[in-house]
């Protein structure tokens, strides 16, 4: 018989992670850093690749020799807009802009999780549910949520793509309903930042105390 986890003190529970996600456009970033401001402990694995794939990023000369110099920038970046449109509907490529990025990403998000002070920790993973990887290595998944109206506004205010451009990215990813569906918790996301604090400070207390506790995953 196995013995139960919670009965069985020989047994070391795995530490208390979150992983928190969203569809593009429903404001991961904003909610990751008022998190951090409460005390936890931020691993957002867009910035790292960013950080790749930024002027003298390590990823850059492995991007440099598969694709070309045509999707590096004059300044040494990965030309993002470009690649983007390159990779969107070629598998093969995708595949092979992955197979660079993804090592060095796991790695280096690793590396930071050892090294970033904070309560408990929150990986900030946009395709969460696309990365089979991801799933086991968590104890909640927080997702970040807003109408899809709110999406395409938003992308297209940022990013200056058109309303097609973004419903297409919207369509590569999981869906809004899998993604609430698959969700432990949610924070909704459809008005202004003063209405996402009282939410996240909610979801703070609980996973401070769920960290000190070293509950295993759905508890």
């Amino acid at each position: 018989m196995t013995p139960n986890t919670l009965s069985d003190p020989s047994r070391q529970l795995p530490p208390f992670r979150v992983g928190l996600t969203g569809g593009i456009g429903c404001g991961k970033t904003t909610v990751a850093n008022i998190f951090g401001e409460l005390g936890a402990a931020i691993i957002d694995t867009d910035v790292i690749a960013h950080s790749l794939t930024a002027p003298k990023g390590i990823a850059i000369g492995a991007i440099q020799a598969t694709f070309g110099d045509a999707f590096i920038t004059p300044e040494g970046a990965m030309d993002r807009a470009a690649m983007r449109r390159h990779v969107f509907n070629d598998a093969s490529a995708r595949k092979k802009l992955e197979a660079i990025l993804h090592p060095l990403i796991r790695n280096e998000t690793a590396r930071i999780a050892t090294t970033t002070p904070g309560i408990y920790p929150i990986f900030v993973v946009p395709l969460l549910f696309e990365s089979a990887q991801w799933r086991n290595k968590l104890s909640r998944i927080l997702v970040v949520d807003c109408p899809e109206e709110a999406q395409i506004a938003r992308v297209m205010a940022r990013s200056q793509i058109s309303r097609e451009e973004v419903i297409a990215i919207m369509a590569a990813q999981t869906s809004r309903a899998t993604r609430l569906g698959k969700a432990d918790d949610i924070i909704h996301n459809d008005s202004n930042t003063e209405n996402l604090r009282p939410q996240i400070e909610q979801l703070h207390t609980l996973y401070t105390g769920l960290a000190k506790t070293n509950h295993p995953p759905h508890l």
